[in-house]
């Protein structure tokens, strides 16, 4: 098998999931992209279904390999980048998701998010967590 000398590169976005594959010189050998679901189930709610987005990784991974013809022992190194702010809570018991992940733009925690930039200011966390507080 030929050396690994490539770059994948995985973007967990808020609206999608890509793969990128790069050769040594930085070129884009392949890529793949899918689409998730967006869930509203209230006004200001936003929420994501963890498994969807699972799945939709591992389809752009595969694709991206099958679309450039590399093989996995060819890729040096995987980068990840994700939504950041979006929170997920997994059972430690089945590690299944407890329920859909709350997207970054999921307003249903203002009142507390007011709350603690009002005692602390919108930079409360931000040594801690490298976000400001997200004010409505």
């Amino acid at each position: 098998m030929p050396r690994a000398t490539y770059v994948a590169a995985i973007d967990q976005g808020t609206t999608s999931t890509r793969c990128m594959l790069f050769d040594h010189g930085g070129n884009v050998v392949a890529s793949d992209q899918k689409e998730h679901q967006q869930i509203y189930p209230r006004p200001g709610w936003v929420e994501h279904d963890p498994e969807e987005i699972w799945q939709r990784t591992q389809e752009v991974v595969h694709g991206t390999l099958a679309r450039s013809g590399i093989e996995r022992g060819q890729i040096a190194a995987v980068g990840i980048t994700n939504q950041r702010a979006t929170t997920l809570l997994w059972s430690r018991s089945t590690g299944k998701p407890v329920y859909n992940a709350i997207v970054w733009q999921d307003t249903r925690t203002d009142r507390i998010v007011n709350e603690l930039a009002s005692s602390g200011g919108q930079d409360r966390f931000r040594s801690k967590t490298g976000l400001p507080l997200a004010i409505p």
